[in-house]
């Protein structure tokens, strides 16, 4: 009869892992006490990149292949030994967040169904100044990995010639993040303006490969998304196994090994090895953290020569020197609808539309298939960047949004608007 529970001494704590035997990656195989295992054997390193931070759970308790649920709240019924810590969010809100920091912490936390790790940039000893500056390299639909790759060596330089020292690793997914330690002096909004600094100077120096374009019409290439530094924000940290098919692992490297890597190699069954033959590439992050001083100094010229501030996401507050938040397409200045106006001609609209829009991704996808096949001329046109798939974070699950950029489909080819297919809301499911 299979176990409905096994018990481990860790870190001098006894930790039950309940349902050992659930599969949580059925495409592979791996069960609960597999995820549990490997991160025991990578607990070092684990730890190491999410010590004494707040964490959000992201709560897969039926596997992978079901949405997760977010919670921001520490369960109320834990064990003492579980730390807390009260964080305030933009919206005025306040949750009391689980901090790790050992294994017995970390392993009560997986058990819950946790697969990535999503903790905060900033310590629980000090909520107000970040520690950690984050550089997300998010690569648009159809970019290879030498591209992502060549961004990333580009975001070295930028950050070396400012007295920085990258960190970098693969996403688990298919960018890159790269990492600054960095003296907790300043406020969460600094640190977005020296990431978006980051982005802008990367942007500059390889404008064919890179973009800080923040709505996805404009995007090419990598997306340097700088609003990852903003509050409230979390990105999966090291030794995190990512909900892929494979188990893929947000891996630690040198840049040495970056330069040769395939993100691929790093799974919930290699990384194990790898750690214990090579140990954490990351091991002296904390030992000399920088100062963003002469990256604010090159935010400020780039307000002085007319970059402003760069659009935010939805929920926050309006800044003072915020470009208008909406899409250019949307904007009332885009190009052709002033003249449409004043030809009292009726506006084109943009040609971006909706397709689908699901709780599961598989689901979304599967309706963009059955759009391509009802219009096979429109698919014709498209490119990979024309295809935008959107994560959407609800209030406590993700779900999913395609949209089709018309942009290279001329217009008498252009199919008329459909409902999306399938039209999933998620304040009431699917419709």
């Amino acid at each position: 009869m299979t176990s409905k529970k096994e018990v481990f001494q860790i870190a001098g704590r006894e930790v039950t892992v309940t349902n050992p035997q659930k599969v949580y990656f059925p495409q592979s195989g791996y069960t609960k006490l597999d995820l549990v295992l490997y991160y025991m054997t990578v607990a070092e390193g684990a730890v190491r990149g999410v010590a004494g931070r707040p964490m959000a759970l992201k709560r897969y308790v039926d596997g992978i292949d079901e949405p997760p649920f977010f919670q921001k709240r520490a369960p109320t019924s834990r064990p003492d030994w579980i730390e807390t810590v009260t964080l305030a969010f933009p919206s005025g809100r306040t949750a009391d967040e689980i901090v790790v920091r050992d294994a017995a912490q970390l392993a009560w936390i997986i058990n819950l169904g946790c697969v990535d790790l999503n903790p905060h940039p900033v310590r629980a000893s000090d909520l107000a100044h970040p520690d950690e500056l984050r550089i997300d390299l998010d690569p648009q639909p159809g970019i290879g990995w030498s591209q992502i790759r060549d961004v990333a060596m580009v975001t070295r330089e930028v950050l070396e010639e400012v007295g920085l020292m990258g960190w970098p690793k693969t996403s688990g997914s298919r960018g890159i993040h790269v990492y600054a330690r960095i003296a907790p002096e300043w406020g969460f909004d600094e640190v977005r303006r020296a990431a978006l600094a980051v982005a802008r100077e990367v942007e500059a120096r390889a404008p064919k490969l890179a973009t800080s374009k923040w709505w996805k019409e404009e995007r090419h290439g990598v997306f340097l998304d700088y609003n990852q530094n903003a509050k409230d924000r979390t990105v999966a940290s090291a030794y995190s196994v990512r909900p892929t098919p494979d188990a893929r692992v947000s891996m630690p490297v040198t840049w040495e090994e970056l330069a040769s890597c395939d993100p691929a190699d790093f799974t919930l069954k290699t990384v194990p090895v790898l750690f214990a033959k090579n140990g954490d590439a990351h091991a002296k992050m904390d030992e000399n953290p920088g100062s963003l001083a002469k990256l604010l100094e090159i935010s400020a010229r780039h307000e002085r020569e007319g970059q402003g501030d760069a659009p935010w996401p939805p929920h926050y507050a309006k800044s003072a020197n915020e470009p208008p938040r909406v899409a250019p397409s949307r904007a009332k200045d885009a190009p052709g609808k002033a003249a449409a106006a004043r030809s009292k001609v009726p506006r084109p609209k943009a040609p971006l539309i909706i397709v689908a829009k699901a709780a599961l991704k598989k689901d979304a996808l599967e309706g963009l298939e059955r759009w391509k096949s009802r219009h096979p001329k429109a698919a014709s046109h498209l490119i990979p960047d024309d295809v935008l798939v959107d994560a959407m974070r609800g209030r406590f699950t993700a779900w999913y949004r395609i949209r089709v950029n018309l942009r290279h489909v001329p217009d008498d080819e252009r199919p008329p608007i459909e409902p999306p297919d399938p039209d999933y809301e998620p304040t009431w499911g699917p419709q």
